[in-house]
């Protein structure tokens, strides 16, 4: 955010919306505990004139994204959540052999299988070479380039335009949102559908998920700020789910304004009523989401330490983004963890970004028998639960921190 200005409408920011302290970039896995990094302050504002939430910047993309220690196919919920998002679009717009899905920020090309699979054209566009090859991989048409209006102009003089261009959780990791959205307008074709996903602003507000603000995302979305910015670029959002993902996310569709083939939904009105009732066009509501937060941490820290005072042994599950946010901004070390766990192979024999806490395969669990797992992606917490229930044999309990710290046994 250079010079304190918003990066949707330019107006300068002044109304400071969560800080954070200082803390890694959350996906910046450390291999080793004398390894040195760089800490940043973490804080976000709110523009008084478009409510978009927005964290300071402090690194580019290309330093971020080049290489990403995110691969989206180790979750079996988010897989199938994909799955059925593909059978929607498939049963909804009648797509065909003719039909060509474009996907920003395809990751490994975790959804686009599921089209390739029915016979339909896919393009993945990632910018993070590590994990476009495992997508190449899979024979899922990669392009390895950040997304924006030079890239879509090149991919439509190749006639690479898209019937469906879709992006999930993608806009938050957008620094130049201007640029970004005309980019999809420039590639979508005439009559085609967008579909982007994105946590919505107001579940991270209502449930206290400060977790999900970190360094790699740069905005935090209503959907009030979405329609103004789409509609600034002559792109109508015509119609809106709302999602469980991530803690609550939305849905959104949009065409071009010129396609009056489409009707609105009645779902577009209902939301922006629901945010305005909610105050998300009041700068006073934004100003309170701090206190929460601090109150969250305090209950964090307070209910670790008398679990270790009482000598039980501490462990987490995963490594993911928000979990790094969350142990940073609480203060949480191998005094309180003794170590984590993640499928990813990539991120084993690594060490989480600030609190150097171990990464190892979840097989560590039965050899060391934990009373207690600590889930740090806890929007996945029926998912990880099941496949640990495990624990249960050795009366191993389970610690969910967001909204609230919450024992399962």
């Amino acid at each position: 955010m250079s010079n304190g200005i918003c990066r949707f409408c330019g107006t300068e920011l002044n109304t400071l919306f969560l800080d954070l302290g200082i803390s890694p970039l959350a996906n910046s896995y450390v291999k080793s505990v004398s390894q040195m990094e760089y800490m940043y302050p973490l804080r976000t504002y709110v523009c008084e004139n478009c409510y978009l939430v927005q964290v300071e910047d402090f690194e580019s993309p290309e330093h971020i994204f080049s290489e990403y220690a995110y691969f989206s196919s180790y979750s079996d919920t988010w897989l199938e959540h994909c799955r059925k998002y593909v059978e929607h679009m498939v049963d909804r717009f009648h797509y065909t052999s003719d039909t060509n899905v474009v996907e920003i920020a395809s990751n490994d090309g975790y959804l686009l299988q599921y089209f390739k699979e029915k016979g339909i054209s896919v393009l993945g566009i990632e910018p993070a070479a590590n994990v476009a090859k495992s997508a190449i991989e899979k024979g899922i048409d990669t392009s390895v380039n950040f997304f924006g209006t030079v890239l879509a102009r090149s991919l439509k003089g190749e006639g690479k335009m898209a019937d469906l261009l879709l992006g999930n959780n993608v806009l938050a990791h957008v620094p130049d949102l201007n640029d970004f959205v005309e980019g999809m307008k420039i590639l979508l074709k005439p009559h085609g559908t967008i579909t982007m996903e994105f946590p919505h602003l107001l579940q991270l507000i209502e449930h206290n998920q400060f977790d999900t603000i970190y360094h790699e995302h740069y905005s935090y979305f209503s959907f009030t700020t979405v329609c103004r910015l789409f509609a600034k670029h002559n792109l109508s959002i015509y119609d809106v789910e709302q999602l469980e993902t991530h803690g609550g996310s939305i849905r959104i569709y949009a065409c071009h304004l010129e396609n009056k083939d489409i009707s609105a939904s009645t779902a577009i009105n209902e939301l922006l009523e629901k945010e305005l009732l909610f105050g998300m066009t009041n700068i006073e509501m934004y100003k309170g989401v701090h206190t929460k937060a601090v109150q969250l941490k305090r209950t964090v820290l307070s209910f670790l330490l008398v679990l270790k005072e009482q000598g039980n042994t501490i462990v987490g599950y995963g490594a993911p983004a928000k979990g790094n946010t969350l142990i940073n901004y609480c203060g949480i070390d191998r005094d309180y963890l003794d170590y984590t766990v993640d499928r990813s192979p990539y991120k084993q024999g690594t060490f989480l970004p600030g609190s150097r806490i171990p990464i190892y395969s979840p097989d560590l669990l039965k050899q060391t028998k934990p009373d207690y797992v600590f889930i740090l992606p806890w929007n996945l917490k029926e998912e990880i639960i099941e496949q640990t229930s495990f624990i249960r044999e050795w009366g191993g309990k389970w610690i969910i921190p967001v909204p609230e710290v919450v024992v399962i046994s």
